[in-house]
């Protein structure tokens, strides 16, 4: 969903390192540390922001800590998580900021991102501290985004951003209707002039 951004256009957080799947200007960054992600999203001149996949930074710290038993390393985790997402939240300046993670699907079918332990499942609902919450999937042989709910997921737009349930999977289009919709070059052109 990255193809079509050029690498001055997008930053993105590579926090298991793996290459892109196409080729591509983009440099991604390897990271796994919750606050020097939150530095470069402020620090950065890009508009667009990447964090790819941010699933495995709880991963990652879950596995770092596996000898420590006990649930406080689930609290740490899901605190870490939390305080990421509500420090993206506080940022200024006209940026989006993406969260690229795996799904989950429960016994009943209900499909959310994937998360370890119950924390911020059952007591934080991770997504619902988002707006907007798409899927990528691959329907009919195309690779699309899902952009209305189906009644068992998580995927949420504002009203009147979208008319069509479903588009190509293309994140720098994507991109342009959220920016069109909040006005988010307006902030950074008044941000300039101050």
């Amino acid at each position: 969903s990255l193809r079509n951004f050029k690498g001055n256009e997008v930053a993105v957080v590579n926090v298991l390192g793996k290459p892109l799947p196409f080729k591509s200007d983009i440099k991604a960054g390897k990271c796994d540390n919750y606050e020097t992600i939150l530095k470069a999203i402020q620090d950065t001149p890009k508009k667009t922001i990447v964090i790819d996949d941010a699933g495995y930074l709880l991963t990652n710290e879950f596995m770092n800590k596996a000898s420590v038993k006990g649930y406080d390393k689930y609290n740490e985790l899901a605190n870490n998580f939390w305080n990421l997402i509500n420090g993206i939240k506080s940022i200024s300046g006209g940026k989006t900021v993406y969260l690229v993670m795996h799904e989950d699907t429960n016994e009943f079918g209900e499909v959310k991102p994937k998360t370890i332990g119950k924390l911020l499942d059952d007591k934080v609902n991770i997504q619902g501290m988002f707006t907007i919450c798409i899927r990528s999937m691959y329907d009919n042989g195309n690779y699309i985004f899902r952009l209305k709910t189906n009644g068992q997921d998580c995927v949420k737009t504002p009203f009147g951003m979208f008319e069509n349930e479903t588009m190509e999977n293309d994140l720098k289009e994507f991109d342009k209707v959220v920016r069109e919709y909040y006005e988010l070059d307006k902030i950074e052109e008044n941000k300039e002039e101050k």
